[in-house]
């Protein structure tokens, strides 16, 4: 009996042991990738986010051995891209990139969602800013943002103000933005921040918060006005350009964001892997420069930093929503 027992045990032993060792194999970053990684960009082709993943892209594939694939796959604010990556294998070749709206805001907008950010996702890191400048034709009679808000509140509901769509991170720094300032503008939606700046340049729309790599050129050749930047810092690309927190409206804070993320359940050392050679990639001088003379600030982080950022801008947005009202179908 005691015989028997410990062949058992020893065959019990070694069927458990050879059922681990593919998982063990997989999770050593190491045996890590074996195959082309594909990466979901919840926007469509030429955008900032393709951008990014095209500037990563040449030290990353030499760093992991294997080439990224950009997969597009825009709507629905970011939800048809996420949902893909969220339904995805979490093997580690099937990765995202997510903006804030897709991860932060989209709970607030839409009635249903089709996955839920905290359960579904594994944060690897963010990716870069994208800061958002407001903008205006020169026939404005303001030259500050302290003047453009008075002449609001002048005249409510007579300004108007262009954004990259309903839903958007524009759209929602707009909403920020008369929140804060307490003012009363006409908000004109378009598809993307590009045109939004071409009817500001026309004098179509008065005014427009745009990114800035649609704006820059226009601006740094006098034919639109900047008022302020809405990031927390000055931009290096427009160091007289003041901070709308600086230029009155203390605190007031929206950046456009991407950042990566892979379905929940990925092997943590496939995760670490990836966090590694991401934030390596983000943090060479070269990509920095080539990031940011295309309007975008890199932004390494931490999966703890990256995942607490998530769940602080989730709860600012929903605020910002309920009081402006702003629903999606």
């Amino acid at each position: 009996m005691h015989h028997r027992s410990v062949q058992w045990l020893q065959w019990f032993g070694g069927a458990l042991w050879a059922c681990l060792i593919p998982f063990l194999a997989f999770a050593q970053p190491s045996d890590y990738p074996q195959k082309p990684i594909k990466v979901v960009v919840t926007f469509p082709p030429g955008g900032s986010s393709d951008a990014i993943i095209r500037m990563l892209s040449p030290r990353l594939n030499e760093k992991l051995g294997q080439s990224l694939v950009v997969d597009n796959r825009p709507g629905a604010g970011g939800n048809i891209g996420l949902t893909a990556v969220a339904k995805a294998a979490p093997d580690g070749y099937t990765l995202g990139v997510g903006a804030a709206g897709g991860l932060t805001a989209n709970v607030s907008l839409y009635p249903q969602m089709p996955f839920d950010v905290a359960k579904d996702f594994a944060p690897i890191t963010l990716l870069a800013a994208i800061p958002f400048v407001i903008v205006g034709h020169p026939s404005v009679p303001a030259d500050t943002l302290q003047q453009l808000v008075a002449l609001a509140k002048a005249q409510p509901g007579k300004l108007s103000i262009g954004h990259g769509g309903n839903g958007t991170a524009m759209h929602l720094s707009t909403a920020l933005f008369t929140q804060m300032a307490d003012i009363q503008l006409v908000e004109v939606p378009y598809r993307g921040s590009g045109p939004a700046a071409m009817d500001t340049l026309s004098g179509q729309i008065q005014l427009s918060i745009t990114d800035l790599p649609a704006a820059l050129p226009q601006i740094k050749a006098g034919k639109l006005k900047a008022f302020a930047v809405t990031s927390p810092k000055r931009l290096a690309n427009l160091p007289e350009v003041p901070t709308v927190s600086e230029a009155g409206l203390t605190g007031y804070d929206s950046t456009g964001w991407f950042g990566l993320v892979a379905p929940a359940g990925t092997p943590p050392a496939v995760v670490k892997r990836l966090h590694a050679e991401f934030t390596a990639a983000l943090n060479d001088e070269a990509i920095k420069t080539q990031m940011r003379s295309s309007g975008m600030e890199p932004l390494a982080s931490s999966v703890e930093g990256f995942e607490a950022y998530i769940k602080s801008e989730t709860l600012k947005w929903a605020k910002v929503i309920r009081q402006a009202n702003i629903k999606l179908n």
